[in-house]
């Protein structure tokens, strides 16, 4: 049996790692997630934010192709499914089932990401609003991948075949995943907290390893002997940070 098609498949899933590395590090409100307790006004503040528009539109047309390019992998994963020692096709239906919703739930994100930048100048409170429905649905829809996880690990640990498709390992390791995820589903209960979708206060034997930098406005200057100085010029999501100036035009 060919499996060309298959391999190239498998090939895309670094490329879908590039993606999404590339929208984590291109969206402001990923490298340090904003606070489900922010005001309207402030929520308007950093859609309007000159610096971060341009940003937040792109990387949501980035993640759009990352959701759709998960598609064709996990088909790839329910053709190997297929080929596991089962009496029922049970469980690559299902995981098609999986397959078909998870990308759903990260479209839709990105949709209510790209609506709260779309208008900017509307009301704070609209804005707000998606970004609300959008941090939600990304952060707290994981039923889906839960499921996905535990059909996995099933199928896997159901294969009696004396090669098996996956090592045993592989269900362990997805049944981990499945656990891992489980707290997420109580984001949408918490403005604050470790199940917050930013993760504020945490325990301190977690809060320790993590550091976390409130979002302020700065520019590079030149100093007098030659070298650089970032000076704060925005510090309206966190007043507790004094400015050192104003934004300057560069000649």
């Amino acid at each position: 049996m060919r499996t060309d098609g298959e391999l190239i498949l498998l090939w895309t899933l670094p490329v879908l790692g590039i993606i999404w590395l590339s929208v984590f590090l291109l969206f402001p409100g990923f490298v340090h997630p904003m606070s489900p307790s922010m005001s309207a006004e402030d929520v308007a503040a950093f859609y309007r934010d000159p610096g971060n528009l341009p940003r937040i539109r792109y990387s949501m047309i980035v993640f759009n192709w990352f959701a759709v390019g998960l598609i064709p992998f996990l088909a790839l994963i329910v053709m190997q499914i297929r080929r596991m020692a089962h009496r029922t096709p049970i469980f690559s239906y299902s995981m098609i089932a999986c397959a078909a919703g998870g990308p759903t739930i990260f479209l839709l994100a990105d949709l209510f990401w790209l609506l709260a930048a779309f208008r900017p100048e509307r009301d704070p409170r609209l804005i707000q609003l998606f970004n609300d429905l959008a941090w939600v649905t990304f952060a707290s829809q994981v039923g889906f991948l839960i499921a996905q996880s535990v059909i996995l690990a099933l199928a896997i640990l159901l294969d009696r075949q004396a090669r098996p498709v996956f090592k045993r390992w592989v269900a362990h390791f997805n049944l981990l995943i499945a656990v891992a995820m489980v707290p997420a589903s109580f984001v949408g209960l918490a403005m604050d907290g470790p199940i917050a979708w930013d993760g504020a206060n945490l325990p301190p034997f977690a809060a320790k390893n993590i550091a976390k930098t409130p979002l302020v406005g700065g520019q590079w200057r030149l100093k007098d002997n030659g070298g650089y100085d970032l000076v704060i010029t925005d510090n309206k999501t966190a007043p507790s940070i004094p400015t050192g100036g104003t934004m300057e035009a560069i000649a």
